[in-house]
């Protein structure tokens, strides 16, 4: 087949290679009318690259807002008609600074935190700090004193070592510190091993069975109060069944951790997946079926167990603003590379290519880690224009010097792409910006929020001389040496 036949037949096979499936990008992402170039909430691509530079993420504030406030009220609803109430708490990890800290509360949600330095952000955003559950599985001693003196709602014990050290910060500090244990209900959710962290061998949480044990040693501790189990069972999960069983093996043992005391909560973590291609956007589930499915179970299992119906609480993060983000990037070079054979996993879309077009874009692995660490697949279109030319089967590729370093896989951008270009990356308000690193010496990109055609920097990206004022060279040496 001649090329020009070969880009015949491949726009033909792929009419929509330049639509933005508003199920992947933020639900206001609109090609404009004249050059098809990308807006977000009515503003050009272009003119956020033109003002902040790139690489540069970007996040729809409304859509961060909206997100977060159906899922609180989902879960509230759906609490409310088994007879009971739930709180939901936003997993920073995922996303976190000032200003999405202060949307997040403002709608309603709680906010988890897993190190001192996330609580310090929450602070700073003025969040309620009975509004804030503490996370970690290595939490320090100043890190646990810092959020007893700061007011910490809760704090998950992760350990058994944590016990007596939130029971001693507690009582230095004269409260009565409300605490969760979190354990592995042996439930292994599909998705990656990286991202499973309910099974058994991993280092998150203590074995259901041993609940009783050390919940006795927790309320041995006049300065703690146990207010209820917590499960996590993995991240960007899209099937409910999971979550169902994991709460019904919690409440089978509530009934014996009952004897001891009252427990006023169970807390089902998040882990709900999103879309990253329009290949998944079938696959997720509406949330308010999400949250049916799980407070239908939680009132099957009491029921069966014969016991009260606890206080629910959920921690959503990927959910919230994975979807309300994107990242922009400028083209630097291109080339053309022939195929060594055949892919089977492209074959069932982009079975008549021969050729891969690899567009190196001015960021990569230091702007979003995911591909490298997870295998993790996204979705790129180019930004500054709409193009007549074919599609081409492309790969999106960073500048780092590593050939792992990839943005997107496989996908299809025009075959015209050129140096210069702008190239939008949907679904990166998730664990891009929180996993970004300087490896190579980049500086970590600035963040605007977009609302209503207005944008604003909401963190201010980093310069080379920042880095290299890193580094020290007129330090004053100290000798270590001693004698034995």
């Amino acid at each position: 087949m001649s090329s020009a036949s070969q880009s015949a037949n491949n726009k033909e096979k792929n009419p929509d290679y330049q639509s933005v499936n508003q199920q992947v990008f933020p639900s206001t992402a609109r090609r404009g009318s004249n050059c098809g170039e990308l807006k977000l909430q009515g503003i050009k691509a272009s003119t956020l690259a033109a003002t902040y530079g790139t690489p540069l993420y970007i996040v729809d504030e409304p859509e961060v807002r909206e997100r977060a406030r159906k899922m609180r009220e989902v879960f509230e609803s759906e609490a409310e008609r088994i007879g009971t109430t739930a709180s939901v708490y936003y997993a920073s990890k995922a996303l976190l600074n000032i200003a999405v800290a202060q949307w997040i509360t403002e709608e309603g949600l709680s906010i988890d935190v897993a190190t001192g330095g996330e609580l310090q952000v929450a602070l700073a955003a003025g969040v309620d700090p009975a509004r804030i559950g503490l996370h970690g599985n290595n939490k320090s001693v100043a890190e646990i004193e810092r959020a007893v003196e700061a007011g910490v709602g809760t704090i998950v014990i992760d350990s058994e070592q944590e016990i007596d050290r939130v029971a001693e910060a507690a009582k230095a500090a004269g409260v009565r510190q409300k605490v969760r244990l979190r354990v592995n209900s042996g439930v292994h959710a599909s998705t990656h091993d990286y991202l499973a962290t309910s099974h058994e061998d991993q280092k998150f949480g203590l074995p259901l069975k041993r609940a009783p044990e050390i919940v006795k040693a927790m309320r041995n501790h006049k300065s703690l109060e146990f207010i209820g189990l917590h499960c996590h069972i993995g991240s960007q999960i899209f099937a409910t069944e999971g979550f169902e069983e994991s709460a019904r093996r919690l409440l089978s043992i509530y009934g014996e951790l009952a004897e001891g005391g009252a427990i006023a909560e169970l807390n089902l973590g998040g882990g709900y997946g999103i879309a990253y291609t329009s290949d998944e956007a079938s696959q997720v589930p509406d949330i308010a079926e999400v949250a049916r499915d799980i407070t239908d179970s939680v009132a099957k299992a009491c029921a069966e167990f014969k016991i009260p119906i606890p206080k629910l609480a959920f921690e959503p993060g990927r959910s919230i603003t994975g979807p309300a983000g994107i990242t922009l990037y400028e083209v630097g070079t291109t080339k053309k590379v022939e195929l060594a054979g055949s892919d089977s996993a492209e074959e069932s879309i982009e079975e008549s290519f021969d050729t891969r077009l690899y567009v190196s874009v001015d960021g990569g692995m230091s702007d979003n880690a995911r591909p490298a660490l997870y295998g993790a697949q996204y979705e790129a279109r180019l930004a500054n224009r709409r193009s007549e030319a074919a599609p081409a089967l492309a790969r999106v590729v960073g500048k780092h010097c590593e050939s792992g370093d990839i943005v997107v896989d496989r996908g299809l951008l025009p075959a015209d792409i050129c140096p210069g270009d702008l190239v939008a990356v949907a679904a990166t308000g998730a664990y891009c910006w929180s996993l970004s690193s300087n490896y190579n010496y980049l500086p970590r990109p600035p963040m605007v929020a977009v609302k209503d055609g207005v944008s604003r920097l909401i963190v201010r990206g980093q310069r080379e001389e920042e880095l290299i004022a890193q580094s020290i060279t007129d330090a004053e040496t100290i000798n270590h040496t001693s004698a034995d």
